[in-house]
């Protein structure tokens, strides 16, 4: 008796379901496609729902729930009001039903990626990996496109493709992580490792349609992760972009119809779309002098540099050793930082209490070791309590690089008892940049016991084993 080793088998835990369970659910999707195509999306997402409840692995009917939501979006649904969202609680103890509830949630609200990361693990502790796999792809692009991407949702969604024997999609999270905190030793680790599972995993699946066919197919996923996306089709985008201009055309002095063109336009992720809509910007800029046209016009252009970047950064993936498209990526990262802080500051002399606008240029200002200039910028920004503990943090670490030692230790200090939480992201980072500070000080005592609070908290952080094994050996 031979076997294919060439198809793994599934990973433990796969949930199949029964055949009868899928032709009661096909019953709900049919009624759910009727009254969606009449407009009552609100009543076709319950209906999907419903559906999904008996047969939780359809990814048609996923993605019709998807198509919809994003309709409804167009059309201006608005998202649940609180206590209607309590009704749909993803914390119970059973993660079908948090699955469900969390794509209820989504349904009215599709650009919500915390939605969609509650909806991958739920999906995946269920044992339902068809749906996981779909979601956690639509949640990667979207933390990847978001405007802050979040490094703890890089790192579920790494465990759950790793779950799922995804080493590929594994490497891509982990290495998004990894870009947003490149001194992780252990992140520079465990990439290694997803490389070396990835390779010895290559070419063993043959992806079908779903997890029961040993795997999904790669290709269709792509293409229907492409389609996804905010129902950006060629026909959908083309006719949004006709009718939304042809309303504008007809009363040109209605800035609201040209603000819904521009979306249109932009939308598409299209360069000569994009480029239109940055020329038009202009335009009425140059008109109007009204800033805010001016500010989409730069928001377009930093959207086109991180989609370079991106791509940059898969070549460079590809060939890690290729000594000149490493420093073509580093030298048009350099360049992006600067584009992104010329934009920032003009923002901020327009808006000047903008506090967003100036932490952003404040960063940019850091990332360029600009240290010296940043500090009373941080300074100033630190009085926006939507800022105090990020500007505080990073004012300490300019002080830090810039050689102020004494200043740094007091600002950091002050950071961390006016900061509540303990043992979180942020108070781990302020803790150690403290640890950091007192040691270039001289105050090597005080400074292992903060860097042994980051261990008690985090014991892989950073290089904190090594510097209080260091500085315990010294003493």
């Amino acid at each position: 008796m031979s076997t294919n080793t060439d198809v793994p088998a599934l990973p433990e835990g796969y949930r199949d379901i029964p055949e009868e369970d899928r032709r009661k659910a096909k019953k709900f999707f049919e009624h759910g496609r009727t009254v969606a195509a009449s407009g009552q999306y609100e009543y076709a997402i319950s209906m999907y729902i419903d559906g999904l409840a008996l047969d939780p692995e359809d990814l048609e009917a996923h993605k019709a729930v998807r198509e919809i939501s994003l309709k409804r979006k167009v059309s201006g649904g608005k998202a649940m009001g609180m206590f209607e969202a309590r009704k749909y609680s993803t914390s119970t103890r059973d993660d079908k039903q948090n699955m469900l509830n969390s794509e209820k949630k989504l349904a009215f609200e599709p650009g919500n990626i915390d939605h969609m990361i509650v909806m991958v693990q739920s999906a995946h502790r269920a044992g339902f990996y068809d749906t996981a796999l779909w979601m956690a792809d639509l949640a990667f692009r979207a933390n990847l496109d978001s405007a802050k991407p979040e490094y703890n949702k890089f790192i579920v969604l790494r465990d759950v493709y790793k779950g799922l024997n995804e080493f590929k999609s594994a490497s891509d999270a982990c290495s998004e992580a990894l870009r947003l905190r490149p001194n992780d030793m252990d992140l520079q680790g465990e990439m290694k490792n997803l490389a070396a599972q990835y390779t010895m995993s290559a070419g063993k699946y043959n992806r079908a349609k779903s997890f029961r066919e040993s795997m999904r197919d790669q290709e269709g996923q792509q293409k229907l992760l492409d389609e996804e996306r905010d129902v950006r089709s060629d026909d959908f985008l083309t006719t949004k972009i006709r009718t939304t201009e042809t309303e504008w055309r007809a009363a040109p002095d209605d800035m609201a119809k040209f603000g819904k063109f521009i979306d249109a336009l932009r939308t598409t992720e299209q360069l000569d779309h994009e480029n239109r809509a940055i020329e038009l910007l202009d335009q009425v800029y140059q008109k109007t002098k009204n800033f805010r046209w001016r500010q989409r016009a730069g928001e377009i252009k930093l959207s086109q540099l991180s989609r370079m970047e991106r791509t940059l950064r898969g070549q460079l993936q590809l060939k890690p050793d290729d000594v000149e498209l490493k420093k073509e990526y580093d030298g048009f990262v350099m360049d992006k930082i600067q584009s992104e802080l010329d934009e920032y500051k003009l923002r901020t002399d327009n808006y000047p209490t903008d506090s967003e606008a100036r932490f952003e240029m404040a960063r940019r200002m850091f990332a360029l070791r600009q240290f010296q200039d940043v500090i009373p910028v941080f300074q100033q920004v630190r009085n926006d309590p939507k800022y105090r503990a990020s500007a505080g943090t990073l004012l300490g670490r300019a002080f830090y690089e810039a050689s102020f030692f004494e200043e740094a230790s007091e600002t950091l200090k002050s950071v961390i008892d006016e900061y509540a939480a303990r043992g979180d992201e942020k108070s781990k980072d302020m803790t150690y940049w403290y640890g950091r500070a007192l040691e270039a000080k001289g105050d090597e005592q005080t400074a292992i016991k903060q860097y042994s609070l980051v261990a008690q908290w985090d014991f892989k952080y950073k290089d904190v084993q090594e510097r209080i094994k260091t500085l315990r050996a010294k003493a």
